[in-house]
């Protein structure tokens, strides 16, 4: 008998969470692993879930049409995972598509590539089995009709969110509703794009936005170095206070023309914030502790270090660009697998942390931001001053755990902020103490528990490519996003 089941057989007559609450003492969760692909929707990704084996459809909130500008019904029509477009998902493409909550404005978003007819109106097409990996983790455990991301944009603020709980330069822009709104622009002439050296190590002359409550957006410039290294608390500062570890697996930009110190990519939370990245004088390198023990620039290092027994208290993973399901390439199909891979590695697990990882790990899985494929779903809207930029559109999530009942779902109102609220909750620490979107969310992640029942034992997920490969892969690494 493994060692997590015995601590619940002595222990079953300990009362069930409560959403919401702090989490128990009864809850055996060790370690938090977040799981952060790239750029879908559930109507745009998961559509074939309705005819999923076993399943009930009418308990997922799917849709199979929408509405365009001119009141025109556009039914969602098949297209492959890896496609030579890509679709506009800024904020003013947020705007155009949500259309005053009327969600009839997809049709308006900017197309890039070789774009079919209706190129936001397509959901994945599954006839060869590729989504399985995906289908079957939502159905065997747990998946959320209504979880949003927080921001109305791309993915450098998503990413922020994802990690700290705001994309605010500081605690009091956040407050009055100011966040960094969208991706980095470079400075006119440069020889690189701005995907290279962001946050910390932004170039001089580097711009965004910042959004204003009222939804406007104000250029935002890189006028002197260190301007966009941010000094604020993150989900990481919490945990260093308690002595939890963490972890940040990000793929590097490639390309980047600093050389030494790779990793200022937009989809690296930490090379935004002072305390972790702690740039060197010329602002070309991320010199901190924290920086060379925490931030890993090997995406499928994750992999290694579960079979190491190396796993942090919690974990954030963003994928190699062939892995992360963003439009725009065909070759970015490996993410099924990908993310199967890292579940297969924590339910095989036997020896870490006496009886294996599965029966004291949490795996989240999101996508990033919606990526301008149509959603039929209004997200709801934060009162002022935070209703300028909060909430964005939906954004898939899985749940998966030995405490997850089969096929649960979800239909609490979701955000970044809860999954931040979940980790804070299952470490004991104070909820919503960051005072960001941890605080402004109502809900966390423990309705996908039951601690009551004994924990259920793993099934492999089937996949075409396992863990060897990624461990294996040598490709070039590309970023996850390239707009």
């Amino acid at each position: 008998m493994n060692a997590a089941l015995k601590m619940f057989l002595a222990s079953s007559c300990i009362g069930a969470t409560i959403a919401g609450a702090q989490a128990p003492a009864l809850n055996p969760i060790r370690h938090v692993v977040v799981v952060i692909q790239e750029n879908r929707t559930p109507d745009s990704l998961f559509q074939t879930i309705l005819t999923w084996p076993g399943i009930t459809p009418s308990n997922y909130d799917i849709a199979s049409s929408g509405k365009d500008s001119k009141g025109k019904t556009i039914a969602l029509a098949p297209v492959a995972l890896g496609v030579p477009y890509d679709l506009g998902h800024s904020h003013p493409s947020f705007v155009a598509m949500y259309d005053g909550g009327k969600m009839d404005g997809a049709d308006k978003i900017m197309c890039s590539g070789t774009c079919p007819s209706h190129p936001q109106y397509r959901y994945i097409d599954n006839s060869s089995g590729i989504l399985n990996p995906y289908l079957e983790l939502a159905t065997e455990y747990g998946w959320a009709n209504s979880m949003f991301q927080t921001n109305q944009g791309p993915s450098f603020p998503a990413h922020q969110f994802l990690f700290g709980g705001t994309s605010a330069p500081s605690a009091s822009l956040d407050a009055a509703g100011s966040y960094v709104a969208e991706n980095y622009s470079s400075p006119k002439g440069a020889n690189y794009n701005g995907f290279s050296d962001v946050g910390c190590l932004a170039p001089v002359g580097e711009w965004n936005f910042l959004i204003q409550p009222d939804g406007s957006e104000k250029k935002f410039s890189n006028q002197k170095l260190g301007t966009f290294c941010f000094s604020r608390p993150t989900m990481a500062s919490l945990l260093d206070q308690s002595g939890l570890s963490w972890k940040y697996y990000a793929q590097t930009q490639t390309g980047n023309p600093n050389g030494s110190n790779p990793g200022g990519s937009i989809w690296n939370a930490p090379n935004s914030i002072r305390s972790i990245c702690v740039p060197d004088s010329t602002y070309t390198n991320c010199t901190g502790a924290e920086w060379a023990a925490n931030v890993d620039l090997t995406p499928a290092d994750v992999l290694t270090d579960i079979n190491n027994c190396k796993l942090a208290n919690v974990s954030w993973v963003t994928p190699d660009g062939k892995n992360s399901d963003h439009a725009g390439d065909v070759r970015n199909t490996g993410g099924p697998s990908w993310v199967a891979a890292i579940v297969n590695a924590i339910g095989n697990s036997k020896s870490c942390d006496g009886s294996g990882y599965w029966y004291d790990t949490a795996i989240v899985v999101t996508w990033d931001d919606w990526g301008g494929w149509y959603d039929h779903v209004a997200p709801p809207i934060l009162a002022n001053p935070f209703g300028g930029y909060q909430y964005g559109f939906r954004v898939p999530l899985l749940v998966v755990s030995a405490y997850t009942p089969k096929a649960y779902v979800s239909n609490d109102i979701l955000d970044f902020g809860s999954i931040l609220r979940f980790i804070e909750g299952t470490f004991s620490l104070t909820q919503g103490a960051l005072k960001f979107a941890d605080e402004r969310t109502t809900t966390d992640l423990q309705t996908f528990f039951d601690f009551q029942k004994p924990p259920r034992q793993f099934k492999q997920i089937a996949a075409p490519l396992d863990a060897n490969f990624f461990i294996n892969d040598t490709s070039p690494p590309e970023a996850p996003d390239n707009d």
